[in-house]
């Protein structure tokens, strides 16, 4: 962790949502390298985390190290939210890439949510989003096998580029989409190998491109 004084941080702020970015002008900039632990799972932290850039995976992991990834959030997105009700911490979050984020306090949120209502309302709102998301996952991992679960995962992020294809912006190795879908990296390299050699996507600039509707069943 490396603490902020940087000019270049009110710009940070400034690009935030209104309602988040009162929040986060009340915490302490921090810069964070990739594959920081900014909570553990099980731990009784209070602290939330405003990402103002950068990226941070939240995940689970079991006891031989065996992680399932949660969610990726960006800038405007804050962790450690739900640490509001006193509980430990249900997953861990980690930097998936350099940060800057706004470190909160326990004390400081809580007044904050007292004393703003605007912002309270978007804490309800955010955390029912996070818990139809997980409804959405749980169902997945119960219901659908690895194939289903990695083309569910690629058409949730896909976008439509100028030219009608669909592109994961973001950039995934096997490793990552197999903690995001629960199976092992080496399903995914054959399921992705398999719908390559038939048309079904490519790789452009270290992206997943989609060129058609993937196949119902592989």
């Amino acid at each position: 962790m490396i603490a902020s004084t940087k000019p270049a941080d009110h710009l940070l702020l400034e690009g935030l949502p209104s309602v988040v970015r009162a929040l986060a002008a009340r915490g302490a900039i921090r810069r964070y390298r990739a594959g920081v632990n900014l909570i553990d799972e099980g731990d009784a932290g209070d602290a939330t985390f405003v990402i103002l850039s950068g990226t941070v995976r939240i995940f689970c992991a079991d006891d031989a190290s065996k992680e399932i990834t949660l969610a990726l959030y960006g800038p405007g997105e804050y962790v450690g939210e739900m640490s509001l009700d006193g509980g430990p911490r249900s997953a861990s979050v980690s930097t998936e890439t350099a940060c800057v984020c706004a470190l909160i306090s326990g004390a400081t949120l809580r007044e904050h949510v007292a004393t703003h209502p605007d912002f309270a309302l978007e804490l309800i709102q955010r955390l029912i989003r996070r818990t139809r998301l997980a409804t959405e996952s749980a169902r997945s991992l119960a219901l659908l096998d690895a194939y289903g679960r990695l083309t569910r995962l690629f058409d949730t992020l896909a976008a439509t580029a100028p030219d009608g294809t669909r592109v994961i912006k973001e950039h995934f190795t096997h490793l990552a989409i197999s903690k995001h879908i629960g199976c092992s990296r080496e399903l995914v390299s054959r399921i992705l190998k398999d719908l390559e050699t038939g048309g079904y996507l490519m790789q452009k600039n270290r992206r997943y491109v989609l060129l058609k509707i993937l196949p119902s069943k592989w």
